[in-house]
């Protein structure tokens, strides 16, 4: 692959077949010599490698043969295996033998094991084996996901990274599923489409089961899907799930940078990376690096708040819930200037150091990613940790008040007559949007269309939000965008009955998407990357509070305010205001114009038909056009970066899909 190396796993089959395919992998994952397990070997094993250590951890069947080949370049590897049965977990930090044991040890069933798994943290891939059934999942946040595909020769081999699964079966690019990363964003289950054929996403909160050939015979199943994680009742008070959701989040924390002596936070100033920046501080490491990148935007409020809690943090404030004494914590804070921060769209040929599992729309600030964690880097770092997911989370989305307003109008409307007012709502449309009962089917069949953009004023409270098809895709693109939103509308199911629900589960599970792209640039540089808001445990305790306490058009993200209450000083828990980057975007249309016209000049996306590259090159030298006012380009840049560094990494037929349900194209399981 292109760039640096890649951190993933890959689960076989107990055959000759699939010992073959581990020989297969990409350059330089491949079985070291003397890695092999011999039968009865290897009945524990912890691995943890850093880039430039070399080898590849190996978890063998009990046949000896491989069955998970690990890569962590920034992930620990934890296997027990007792007689038959075996436990691998995959994540941020060693889980003791003793924890493994306690999980494994019972659990006759994946249903036991998933009981048991609930006391850990929820940022690990699991893979298991139990009862002759090996059971693989992710996490219900989406910010671990599973893949799996069918080898010709080895039947159903599974991966967290599609790419090596395209790689080892020789799937092509799908120009339906590219096409749709186009928009700005994928609804639940569009979010699912992986851009290669014949490869699958097994659903967040779902995991894969991979059945063993049946006695007598040599036919192993196909795999199937099981769902492992429910949304929890919202019945907690704001204090009980507060007291939970500080809980969680000091867990997560530990379990990213508990014991390390150097880490860094990102200190944007907002309330998230604050909560943080204090959560880490409680764990008293040695030094703690806080960077804070300043805004060329005068009215920014940003650096204030971040020097005010450097300072807070400094005196020794709000540490009571702290059980580890931070007076010894050295502080580091380091403000960027704005003047050394790229704008927008600067660096795109750099995009192809890292082959993300799809595009993704963040690509175009990858140079502002990359210098913020090269500072953290030359800190000597050893975990970044950042606020990402908090405003999915703790802001609280227009959509929940449809929920509310079955089980309590009053307290709805109340609360909506608020945020009417704030948002510029006009009556009679957000009154006529909360009645709407549509199903979720028949919205997601007109989710997209070719009608401009809704204005700032449109009432939300649906399943989602429709995108606008762009003024530049070709009627190719736009009858196959049309065709897979048709298609998956006709079997989707929501994934919450509850629309609000439904939307804010999708949030977030898009948000840990995009973090996969900080993750990965991180990963390049050498150094880890953290966002422990997307914990399984931290998502579970935000939707257990009931929904009028959880969010409030008069309190800013009211619940992160009352569970880091004690650990964050309370002059920080006032601040309500949220700075935003538009500028630095706009102004990166014209700063790196010529990059732009370089991109669409030969642009492959173009060559599949997808974009009218001469439409985008007129863009390009009109930055300011009425155009891109209204319709984002982010995320084709995105599309266009990421398609050439996939056909860099290996070359992959050009066949064009025709429709989103060919025999050759199909939908996901929903």
């Amino acid at each position: 692959m292109p760039g640096h190396p890649r951190d993933y796993f890959v689960v076989l089959p107990d055959s000759a077949a699939g010992a073959a395919v581990a020989g297969q992998l990409p350059p330089g994952t491949g079985l070291s010599p003397g890695t092999g397990l011999p039968a009865g070997a290897g009945l524990s094993l912890s691995a943890r490698l850093r880039p430039g250590t070399g080898g590849t951890p190996v978890v063998a069947h009990a046949s000896g043969r491989p069955w998970v080949i690990a890569r962590p370049l920034v992930r620990e590897v934890s296997h027990l295996r007792r007689g038959d049965d075996a436990l691998v977990l995959i994540g941020p930090g060693r889980v003791p033998e003793a924890v493994l044991a306690g999980l494994l040890e019972g659990a006759r069933d994946r249903a036991g094991l998933e009981r048991r798994l609930a006391r850990l943290p929820g940022l690990h891939h699991v893979i298991a084996r139990l009862s002759g059934e090996t059971w693989i999942r992710g996490t219900a946040s989406g910010l671990r996901r599973i893949y799996h595909a069918r080898h010709p020769e080895a039947g159903t081999i599974a991966s967290d990274r599609p790419a090596v699964l395209a790689r080892l079966t020789g799937a092509p690019l799908d120009d339906g599923a590219l096409a749709l990363r186009m928009l700005d964003f994928l609804p639940h289950p569009l979010s699912r489409r992986v851009v290669w054929r014949g490869v699958y996403e097994t659903g967040a909160g779902y995991g894969l089961a991979l059945p063993v050939a049946a006695p007598g015979t040599a036919a192993v199943p196909g795999p199937t899907e099981h769902r492992w994680w429910e949304p929890p009742p919202a019945e907690l008070s704001l204090h009980e799930g507060a007291r939970r959701l500080g809980d969680a989040v000091a867990a997560s924390v530990r379990a990213h940078i508990g014991g390390l002596d150097r880490i860094s936070c990102e200190l944007s100033g907002g309330l998230d990376s604050t909560s943080l920046t204090f959560a880490a501080r409680a764990t008293g490491p040695a030094e703690l690096a806080l960077l804070t990148v300043a805004a060329r935007d005068r009215y920014s409020e940003d650096e204030t708040w971040a020097r005010r809690a450097v300072e807070a943090a400094g005196k020794g404030e709000a540490a009571g819930r702290s059980t580890t004494s931070t007076a010894s914590t050295a502080l580091d804070h380091q403000v960027v200037p704005a003047d050394d921060v790229p704008y927008f769209y600067a660096g795109l040929a750099s995009c192809a150091d890292e082959l993300n599992d799809e595009p993704l729309p963040v690509a175009p600030g990858r140079a502002r990613a990359h210098l913020l964690l090269s500072r953290a880097h030359a800190t000597g770092s050893r975990y970044h940790l950042t606020g990402y997911g908090g405003d999915e989370l703790f802001l609280g989305l227009p959509h929940a008040y449809q929920d509310l307003f079955h089980g309590n109008p009053f307290t709805a409307w109340s609360h909506l007559g608020g945020l009417r007012h704030q948002l510029g709502w006009p009556l009679l449309p957000t009154v006529r949007a909360l009645l709407n009962r549509s199903t979720f089917p028949r919205w997601l069949a007109g989710a997209v269309t070719a009608e401009p953009q809704p204005v700032a004023r449109t009432p939300l409270l649906s399943w989602g939000v429709r995108q606008s098809l762009r003024p530049w895709f070709t009627d190719h693109a736009n009858t196959l965008i049309t065709a897979e939103f048709r298609a998956a509308a006709e079997h989707a199911e929501p994934i919450d009955p509850w629309r609000g629900r439904h939307v804010d589960i999708d949030a977030v599970r898009m948000g840990a998407r995009h973090f996969q792209a900080m993750e990965d640039i991180g990963m390049t540089i050498g150094l880890p990357v953290a966002a422990p808001f997307y914990d399984d445990r931290v998502l579970e305790a935000t939707l257990a509070v009931r929904l009028p306490e959880r969010i409030s058009p008069w309190r800013y993200k009211p619940l992160l305010v009352e569970a880091m209450r004690g650990v964050v000083p309370d002059t920080l828990l006032a601040r309500t205001t949220k700075d935003h980057m538009s500028a630095d975007e706009h102004q990166g249309l014209r700063e790196h114009a010529p990059e732009l016209a370089a991109l669409w000049t030969g642009s492959r996306l173009a060559e599949r038909g997808l974009v009218d590259s001469r439409r985008l090159l007129r863009l390009a030298a009109e930055p300011f056009s009425p155009v891109l006012v209204e319709h984002s380009i982010s995320s084709t840049v995105a599309g266009e970066t990421w398609l050439r560094t996939a056909e860099d990494a290996w070359p992959t037929p050009r066949t064009r899909t025709t429709s989103p349900t060919s025999p050759t194209s199909p939908t996901p399981p929903i």
